[in-house]
């Protein structure tokens, strides 16, 4: 049973709660075989972030939004910092695209030929310009370089390619900003990827220092891995930088948030309150890293901050000190129903609490479909081109 004055803290801790979105994700998506366009789409990185920050109104937890280059380019990015403060949301993590120009086929940094290794890391550098002139704080990497064949080319060399880029983009960041690098299993390199999971992050981030931090995405993992684990350890080593929050059943990642396994995003928040880090100033960047192939846009990702608020609150329901008695007495049942307790908690009663103290809709959904917005975004969104990822 949870006390008054634990409520009242759980429910402090979920008014401060941040989650960024993407701006990819308001655009057209697909797999490889097909983008299905949508009405309503946006076509400028202008109203990608309209779009966002009407996902801010309506969950008054998604204060940034991340961008993509090249896909989010404009001339002026100062004007663009100014017109999202206009709506209330600032500029979150720049995204590098070194994965879709026909030089990167072989790789980017990790090419063999010296001058795509340098228009891939000029790139890099062209990201960090961008942060300076949006307030950014964070480089946001991922690399799809890899290779199809043994033999194709030197796995030695290419970690080598790989910590010389690195380290010149590292040495381009300013006072207090950092590099988040993400990891992918497998995919486009379907024989080795260059970094292919947490510890080549890791191992990476710690050789160039404090300012290069893992990014955790939770889509990039073989099935069965114990992502929680991988929490602890970076929280408990200091480098765990930020999430991609996503779900997968298969092998692709792009499902919402807490779809597939929702106790699987539980434990992972856990390890977060459990490790103090839930707080904004404690640093770690709460992305979404998701597209929205069939479903509606703005509702899926106003869903997706939604499901990790409920992961969240029971999460910071869990009653700790009855699950470390159990754990040190060796009660192997009774510390597992602790964390059960909390998950099978209905939580949704307790967040439209949150939301009503903070003026808002308790239902966030139902709040954007009386709104009208989608209607006038599909009206006046007709002509021009409408944002892709480019495939």
């Amino acid at each position: 049973m949870v006390d008054v004055a634990d409520v009242a803290t759980v429910k402090s801790a979920l008014r401060e709660q941040r989650i960024e979105t993407p701006s990819w994700a308001f655009a057209n998506s697909g797999t490889r075989f097909k983008v299905f366009p949508q009405r309503g789409v946006p076509r400028t990185a202008e109203e990608k972030i309209a779009d966002a920050a009407t996902v801010h109104r309506f969950t008054g937890v998604a204060p940034s939004v991340a961008l993509h280059i090249p896909w989010d380019r404009v001339p002026d990015f100062r004007a663009l910092r100014s017109y999202a403060g206009d709506l209330g949301v600032e500029i979150g993590a720049i995204n590098t695209n070194v994965f879709q120009d026909e030089d990167y086929k072989l790789g980017s940094v990790t090419n063999p030929d010296a001058g795509v290794r340098r228009k891939a890391v000029d790139h890099l550098l062209e990201a960090i310009g961008i942060m300076q002139v949006t307030g950014s704080r964070d480089l946001k990497l991922w690399f799809s370089d890899g290779i199809n064949y043994p033999g194709q080319d030197d796995l030695r060399d290419r970690q080598d390619r790989l910590a010389a880029a690195l380290r010149e983009a590292y040495d381009g960041l300013g006072d207090g900003q950092r590099m988040l690098l993400e990891y992918k299993l497998f995919e486009p390199a379907f024989y080795a990827t260059d970094v292919p999971d947490w510890g080549t992050s890791f191992a990476h981030c710690v050789e160039l220092g404090e300012q290069a931090t893992v990014c955790i995405d939770t889509g990039h993992h073989a099935p069965g891995t114990n992502i929680e684990f991988i929490v602890a350890f970076l929280l408990r080593a200091g480098k765990l930088g930020a999430f991609d929050f996503n779900s997968r059943f298969y092998a692709d990642d792009d499902l919402m948030a807490g779809a597939a396994d929702p106790f699987q995003l539980f434990r992972i928040m856990y390890e977060i309150v459990r490790g103090g880090a839930l707080d904004p100033a404690y640093g770690i960047r709460f992305m979404l890293d998701q597209c929205h192939n069939i479903e509606m846009k703005i509702p899926a990702i106003i869903r997706s901050v939604m499901n990790v608020q409920e992961a969240t609150a029971k999460a910071l329901l869990v009653d700790r000190d009855a699950l470390r008695s159990a754990q040190q007495a060796g009660d192997v049942l009774g510390a597992n129903a602790v964390l059960m307790d909390a998950y099978n908690t209905d939580v949704r009663p307790l967040l439209a609490e949150v939301r009503e103290d903070a003026g808002l809709d308790p239902d966030p959904i139902a709040a954007y479909r009386r709104s009208g917005y989608q209607e006038r975004i599909e009206t006046e969104r007709i002509d021009g081109q409408q944002a892709g990822w480019g495939a």
